[in-house]
């Protein structure tokens, strides 16, 4: 990804919202390493569903983008993809950086 990726532009009318946000997707990537460790996939296509719906809401496309990945990793069964994908998204959260328009 560039440097680019990793920026996101945020409504300032949720700003107060976005630190909120931000822990609940560090909670989200542990449950997903944890439903990975498992083998849940049906937990991993449930968070990846979820982070589908709640990114693009918040304007962090890249976490929706993420979470189909996984949503489809999980109905398929790709454990190696699924491990890259939340490798993917570990390296994202610790990078992201917020913008307020």
């Amino acid at each position: 990804m560039s440097a680019d990726d990793y920026k996101v532009l945020v409504a300032k009318d949720i700003a107060d919202l976005i630190p909120v946000f931000m822990k609940n997707r560090h909670k989200e990537l542990e449950a997903l390493r944890v439903a990975l460790a498992a083998a849940d996939f049906e937990q991993l296509r449930q968070l990846g569903h979820r982070m589908k719906g709640v990114g693009n809401s918040y304007g962090f496309n890249h976490v929706s983008t993420l979470g189909k990945s996984i949503e489809d990793g999980a109905k398929s069964g790709d454990r190696a993809a699924l491990a890259a994908t939340i490798t993917e998204y570990d390296d994202y959260l610790s990078k992201v950086q917020i913008a307020y328009e």
